[in-house]
């Protein structure tokens, strides 16, 4: 326990996350040390924060980071948008319909919940309060549907899960399609039901004209997620490889084809890049010493006991796993919880026949709607702050959204086919 306890007490002294999981590790691999137990512990914590970052898989991350911001600032995202909105025309709750779908497709770009709120929100946002909606639900569908980002392949949140449960990603991907389709469709009707019955919407004229000529055609746009997921499920390239693919392209219809960006800004372009990699990797150096450490003191199976003594019965130990992670998702960043709990959670999941995959993607589904809940919700303040409102206005519309998340995240808990169907059909 003695490295859960510095974890802990490192929280209370309100240190980051990221630097807490370090400084737990570190610190017991030295108090180890000065009780005589040799250098095993501090040697086997240098040796994993190392270890960390040369994984493969895990090269996959900065490139769909990149790939997503060369996007948001190339004109992709927004062309997805007008598309999305063209084909909605007519509709009830057209423009709120067309947030959800372009929310969607974005997911399978960048694989970023916060990334996913910003680049269709920034469009989405303003257009629908001046369409007539109100601006508390026009915040909380925007941050909702950003959720489906790490749920949507390629996903971040799964790579990694697959990296900690040394799990195939690809097979991780694919369990991500049907759920991540599902919890859109919640949000669809969610937003039809609420567009009839409140008649949002056709207070101004949406113009849903396609742009001029070839070069300003969201073909170009659309043909990003066919690439990337034709490319992974046929084979073609690993996730990895789909990752820089996936940027190639993004760079060569942002600087060629639209024109959006110069090769002079691609510094700028580069830098949020860096920052987000930059935290991400401390987060997954300390995290990854950090499990070992749990597994070394016996962690996971004095928690696996727990749960089976309180029920060996599969439906409510995941009831149990779903609430915990529900609450866990509230107050924790989604990547930081998947390194920390994985190593904890997994094996209760597999001693009662869960398969590793379909935990999986409970898992990241569980966490991501915390993206949309407050105190910690990323997708949240970045829909506040688009939206220009404030958390009282988004109550009731962000509670119903979340509502219907977590109805499909019961469904996907209980029906395994849904999430494990795609995998075991095509791997």
């Amino acid at each position: 326990m003695l490295v859960l306890i510095l974890f802990v007490a490192a929280l209370f002294l309100n240190i980051p996350i990221a630097l807490s999981l370090g400084v737990a590790s570190a610190g017991y691999g030295l108090l180890q040390f000065m009780q005589g137990g040799g250098t095993s512990s501090i040697d086997m914590v240098v040796q994993t924060f190392a270890a960390a970052l040369d994984s493969t898989p895990l090269l996959a991350l900065p490139f769909f980071v990149l790939a997503g911001d060369i996007m948001m600032t190339g004109g992709i995202s927004r062309r997805l948008v007008n598309a999305c909105m063209k084909r909605m025309k007519g509709v009830p709750g057209a423009l709120g319909i067309s947030a959800v779908v372009a929310c969607m497709i974005f997911a399978a770009i960048s694989g970023s919940g916060p990334a996913t709120a910003a680049a269709i929100g920034g469009i989405m946002i303003p257009a629908m309060y001046r369409d007539g909606y109100n601006k508390g639900f026009s915040s909380s569908i925007v941050a909702m549907a950003g959720a489906l980002g790490p749920v949507i392949p390629p996903s971040l949140s799964f790579i990694m899960y697959g990296v900690v449960a040394q799990q195939s990603i690809t097979a991780l991907f694919m369990s991500g399609v049907l759920p991540g389709v599902l919890m859109g469709l919640s949000l669809i009707f969610y937003v039809f039901y609420c567009a009839k019955k409140y008649n949002f919407g056709g207070k101004t004229e949406v113009d849903y004209s396609k742009g001029k000529g070839w070069r300003d055609s969201a073909v170009w746009s659309f043909m990003v997620p066919v690439i990337i997921l034709g490319g992974i499920y046929s084979g073609a390239f690993t996730p990895t490889e789909a990752a820089i693919v996936a940027t190639d392209y993004g760079l060569i219809v942002s600087l060629f084809v639209y024109r959006e960006i110069k090769i002079k800004d691609l510094w700028e372009t580069f830098k949020p890049t860096c920052l987000t990699i930059g935290s991400i990797s401390i987060i997954a150096c300390g995290a990854m010493a950090f499990g070992r450490l749990l597994t070394l003191e016996q962690i996971p199976v004095i928690v696996a006991d727990f749960i089976l003594g309180i029920s060996s019965t599969k439906w409510v130990v995941l009831l149990l796993i779903n609430v915990f992670l529900l609450f866990v998702g509230c107050i924790m960043e989604t990547l930081s919880a998947i390194i920390i709990l994985t190593p904890i959670l997994l094996p209760v999941a597999t001693a009662l026949g869960i398969d590793p995959i379909h935990f999986g993607c409970i898992m990241v589904v569980n966490l991501v709607i915390g993206m949309s809940t407050p105190p910690v919700g990323v997708n949240l303040f970045v829909a506040l702050r688009i939206g220009n409102t404030t958390l009282g206005e988004m109550g009731k519309w962000l509670l119903c959204s979340i509502l219907c998340c977590i109805a499909v995240l019961m469904i996907i808990t209980y029906v395994p086919g849904i999430s494990m169907w795609l995998p075991n059909m095509l791997l």
